[in-house]
């Protein structure tokens, strides 16, 4: 009876479902170099949003760590949109990209967690000509004075620090 009872209870357990941090993300990395606070260090590029993620631990209790997104070279064209107000959420869509671990130098006990989240863009290429080029003509530029950006890949972060440091 009690042996049933425990295999019950572990088929149960293995039904529970998985929070979000087991998602796989796309993108397997390592856990960053430990950082010291106030050195601020590139988490990652998003080169097709022109975007370059920056980060640093505080050495404050609130927010311990901060992240900022930085324009990663002055000429560059994006090919996707960084989007630091959206709230990810896999259910509409969003998909996890990249998981950044970045331990902090000064509390072993404390690390930051920077999830780059995906958005796929339905944005496509202007039709082939009869060369079979994708072209946009001097005209047809000038009278799209604002490109449309709202069909373009988007990207996102959350961030999430574990931990605590007592040398505050």
């Amino acid at each position: 009876m009690h042996k049933q009872l425990l295999t019950t209870l572990a088929a149960a357990v293995l039904v529970v479902p998985v929070p979000a941090l087991a998602q796989q993300p796309e993108i397997e990395r390592p856990a960053a170099a430990p950082q010291a606070v106030g050195a601020v260090h590139t988490l990652r590029t998003i080169t097709e949003a022109c975007t370059r993620l920056e980060g640093v631990f505080t050495g404050k209790e609130e927010p311990p760590y901060a992240i900022r997104a930085v324009q990663s070279a002055p000429g560059c064209q994006p090919r996707a949109r960084f989007d630091g107000e959206a709230a990810p959420d896999a259910g509409e869509g969003w998909i996890l990209n990249d998981r950044i671990t970045v331990p902090s130098a000064a509390c072993a006990d404390q690390t930051a967690m920077v999830e780059v989240w995906r958005l796929p863009g339905t944005a496509a290429p202007p039709e082939l000509d009869a060369q079979g080029k994708a072209r946009i003509y001097f005209k047809e530029g000038q009278q799209a004075q604002r490109p449309d950006t709202s069909r373009l890949q988007r990207y996102a972060t959350t961030l999430r620090t574990v931990g605590t440091c007592a040398a505050r």
